[in-house]
């Protein structure tokens, strides 16, 4: 009797063991849940980052986008034994800023909080309005580089109207 007990245990285990590594790679594989916030000064980036140590935790500032990688390593218990494996231990995400959202990667902070989350806040940089911008003619015609004002949509930023009148 012992030896077919045995015998299902050991089918058990097996049974076990490919349930929990298929949900640990189903985890990986799936983004980290993501919400991205905005305020008048920064855009906030709140992820789940569930049993990760911030040694654990890698965040980059790429193209328009926050990324976020987490390496847990699993704890061993003295006197446990592994019978379900169904944590992912690398995890990725990303929040994409909406287009044309300037910040300052420099001076973003990241926060890993005590219960899973990971908080990762950008600071927003002032476009600068009225600034100067050449505007680069053909040079086979013989024309020159002129500089102007970009208008900023407030009516102050001088220059030809559409119709290549003159505002006043």
């Amino acid at each position: 009797m012992s030896m077919l007990r045995d015998i299902g245990e050991s089918i058990g285990a097996a049974v076990l063991d490919g349930i929990g590594r298929a949900a640990s790679q189903l985890q990986e594989r799936r983004p980290l849940a993501v919400d991205l916030l905005e305020s008048d000064d920064a855009y906030l980036a709140v992820f789940d980052a569930p049993g990760a140590e911030a040694a654990d935790v890698q965040v980059r500032y790429e193209e328009d986008a926050v990324r976020v990688r987490i390496d847990r390593f699993r704890e061993f218990f003295e006197g446990y034994e592994m019978r379900l494996p169904g944590r992912g231990m690398s995890l990725d995400g990303r929040a994409t800023l909406p287009e044309g959202a300037l910040v300052d990667p420099e001076g973003a902070t990241a926060t890993l909080t005590d219960h899973g989350t990971l908080r990762v806040e950008l600071p927003k940089v002032e476009d600068e309005e009225g600034r100067a911008v050449e505007i680069a003619t053909d040079e086979e015609n013989g024309t020159e580089v002129e500089t102007t004002d970009v208008d900023d949509g407030d009516g102050a930023g001088g220059g030809a109207e559409p119709d290549g009148t003159d505002e006043e």
